[in-house]
């Protein structure tokens, strides 16, 4: 069965209702918008509970220290939590642009890549990260990287570079629907993230805050992405 994406914006205000009350009435279409729902807070979340922790931990400086290092010492559980959750909901994410996409440009590519990142997340709480640049306050740095470290760059590393690349893919396809504003924000958020990574990776002093920004940039992409999932769905012709 073919789906095609109408634009809410080319709609009446009647045909907007009429579509709305149609997927209201779909069980599949609620799944697919309920789905789309955890790409939107999926970002905020993982921010939200990363800056909680960042405003009440002894040492923690936002210049100097990743926030995946939240989940050393005695409170690393709540980091810990927030990681898995955030990858348990990029993964449930996946499913619904599975689900929106399909026929189109990077209708196959963009939710495997989601998935990807989703499960590096994940597997990036499972292995947590050393003890860098004094914190946690009193834990020292080991001289050579640990085993669940070097797993947590990895994981994550991937997961990253997935997320950059769904994005590439994304900007591909926006252009081609002429949404040229989502398209260029696309761009951005995958050179920040990318940008960021590569700095932090390369030792540089001014690693830290670019690939924090890297990440918020990155998530803000993924909420969005989210929305215009959660659109697509509603506004479905079979």
């Amino acid at each position: 069965m073919t789906t095609t994406y109408l634009d809410p914006r080319t709609l009446s205000a009647a045909a907007r209702v009429a579509a709305k009350e149609r997927a209201c009435a779909d069980p599949s279409t609620r799944v697919t918008r309920s789905l789309a729902g955890y790409g939107v807070i999926a970002g905020p979340v993982y921010v939200g509970v990363s800056l909680a922790q960042v405003l009440t931990r002894d040492g923690f400086d936002l210049g100097r220290h990743a926030w995946s290092q939240l989940a050393i010492g005695d409170w690393g559980w709540i980091q810990t939590a927030n990681l898995v959750a955030t990858g348990l909901m990029s993964l449930a994410f996946s499913v619904a642009l599975r689900r929106t996409l399909v026929g189109g440009r990077g209708g196959r590519s963009v939710p495997v890549l989601v998935a990807v990142f989703g499960l590096g997340v994940l597997l990036a709480g499972v292995f947590p990260a050393d003890p860098a640049g004094g914190y946690p306050v009193g834990m020292a740095t080991p001289t050579t990287p640990t085993l669940h470290g070097m797993l947590h760059l990895m994981t994550s590393g991937v997961g990253f570079l997935a997320l950059a690349a769904a994005m590439v893919v994304m900007a591909v396809r926006y252009a081609a629907e002429h949404r040229r504003g989502r398209s260029a924000f696309s761009v951005v958020a995958a050179v920040a993230l990318l940008g960021g990574f590569g700095t932090i990776a390369s030792g540089s002093g001014a690693g830290v805050a670019a690939f924090t920004t890297g990440i918020i940039t990155a998530l803000t992409w993924l909420s969005l992405l989210g929305v215009d999932t959660y659109s697509r769905a509603t506004y479905a012709r079979r």
